[in-house]
């Protein structure tokens, strides 16, 4: 199914574009919207559902393809309720800002490609009735992350662009069952607690050109 999706984005920017050029543009705004994918943690694999990520920032691109860039990002997963021992509602929303470094270069007048790593801090509430109940509020745990990213970009017009983005990113926290207001997860060995969460993240995004290079 994603690869469908993504051979009729492709056809359709593609054959939409044939008066677009843009030759190494330096300064840009980017919006990224993902579908995040839980992975590794086999309790956060099983139990939080990713549905959204949004990542809004700036970049700069050097003379020899060099690119770096800075912004925001804002994540939530969401409880499978079927898949806890106790009945628990909510789900995680992370907050934070990031910066990036990579590789972005043009090959020809209407595909590019990036590649780039994303390095950033976030705020995560874990926001749940049980939570709720227990402390009066979510549990907060703070963490650094790394992403790296493919991007796959077709050019609309002389001043914007869309990509086809795949990341990967790998939080600085275990998820654990006290995050959402339990004791323990069953099925689970507390071992497989202490694995790194991460998420695979496939989605779509918009770049606005400031101005094209001479």
């Amino acid at each position: 199914m994603m690869t469908k999706s993504l051979f009729i984005f492709i056809f359709f920017l593609v054959t939409g574009t044939v008066n677009a050029q843009v030759t190494e543009p330096k300064h840009t705004f980017n919006v990224e919207l993902g579908l995040p994918n839980s992975f590794t943690n086999k309790p956060f694999k099983s139990i939080m559902q990713g549905l959204v990520s949004i990542e809004p920032y700036y970049q700069y691109a050097f003379k020899n393809h060099l690119i770096v860039g800075g912004g925001l990002k804002y994540s939530y997963f969401a409880i499978n309720e079927f898949k806890v021992p106790k009945k628990v509602y909510g789900g995680m929303h992370s907050g934070g800002t990031f910066v990036k470094v990579g590789w972005e270069k043009f090959h020809g007048d209407h595909f590019a490609t990036d590649f780039s790593v994303k390095v950033g801090y976030t705020q995560n509430y874990f926001v749940t009735d049980r939570n709720d109940s227990i402390s009066g509020g979510p549990v907060q745990i703070n963490s650094t992350y790394l992403e790296p990213c493919i991007g796959l970009i077709l050019t609309a017009d002389e001043f914007s662009s869309y990509r086809f983005v795949v990341g990967y990113s790998f939080q600085g926290f275990a998820f654990r069952p006290d995050m959402i207001g339990l004791e323990t997860f069953s099925g689970f060995d507390p071992s497989e607690y202490s694995r790194v969460s991460s998420a695979l993240i496939i989605g779509f995004g918009f770049t606005h050109y400031f101005k094209p290079k001479n």
